[in-house]
């Protein structure tokens, strides 16, 4: 008898392909369909960067090596597609109550077709709010080129992706969606300070330093900050570890969060 992974190996890429742009594509057409959403994800970075980023350029730019509104434009720019990704995964625990999870997860594909289907349409949900905040710097007057605006686009999807990971190593340990509305808060709020998202961090003291090299945050922001940042007097200013360091992070704690992540949530699909 022919199992759901001979079936899977079977279709091949095509099948799997297939597999991922239909769940995305399901993701996608929700999040166009929230209003609500929608105004409030382009809503609360502008807000960071042209209050914030603005306020904090005007008050101490003129005396600080630092240019603020550059500086927390990015930061807020890789934490936005970071966040939104991770947090968009919770919509697997929405689809466990309703059972749809367990048609999917009973269909002759991978499950790791499934769950890199679920990232990936988080991420083209991310991807649109990553652009409005890229015009709204461009509006401020954010330094910008092609190369710059190019960098962004392509660090832009890696931390995307990258929150879409770690979002999944969570879900894989949370049992409700009303755990993981109580839970994620107490995980990403103290990202915001410990990735230096719109403060420099290169002075912490050493506990401090520690936990902030524990936060997947910090790499997608020191990636993109390295990119946008990268032939300029301010890099060694700015930017704490350099682009392929960063990159190497990441790929590797992507793949453990994958791993972690689908084991974790399969094993509670079928404790069920």
């Amino acid at each position: 008898m022919e199992t759901k992974n001979d079936a899977a190996r079977r279709g091949g890429i095509g099948h799997n392909g297939a597999a991922i742009a239909a769940i995305a594509y399901r993701d996608l057409l929700k999040f166009l369909r929230d209003r609500a959403r929608l105004f409030s994800t382009f809503l609360f970075p502008l807000i960071f960067i042209g209050f914030l980023g603005g306020g904090m350029q005007a008050t101490f730019g003129a005396n600080s090596e630092y240019d603020f509104l550059a500086f927390i434009f990015t930061g807020v720019l890789a934490q936005t597609l970071w966040q939104s990704t991770a947090m968009g995964i919770v919509s697997l625990l929405e689809d466990r109550q309703n059972d749809f999870s367990q048609e999917i997860f009973v269909s002759p594909i991978s499950r790791y077709t499934i769950v890199f289907g679920k990232i990936f349409g988080e991420t083209l949900v991310a991807l649109p709010q990553g652009l409005g905040i890229i015009l709204f710097g461009i509006l401020l007057q954010v330094p910008m080129d092609a190369a710059r605006f190019a960098g962004l686009l392509a660090t832009g999807l890696l931390a995307a992706l990258y929150g879409g990971a770690f979002g999944m190593a969570l879900l894989g340990f949370i049992p409700s969606r009303r755990a993981a509305d109580q839970l994620f808060p107490f995980v990403f709020l103290p990202q915001y300070f410990t990735a230096g998202v719109f403060m420099p961090i290169n002075n912490l003291p050493p506990l401090l330093n520690i936990v902030s090299l524990l936060s997947p945050l910090r790499y997608a922001v020191d990636l993109m900050r390295g990119l946008f940042y990268w032939n300029t007097p301010a890099y060694s200013d700015v930017v704490l570890f350099p682009p392929w360091l960063n990159f190497a992070i990441m790929a590797s704690s992507f793949l453990g969060f994958m791993v972690i992540g689908t084991i974790q949530f399969v094993r509670a699909e079928r404790n069920r």
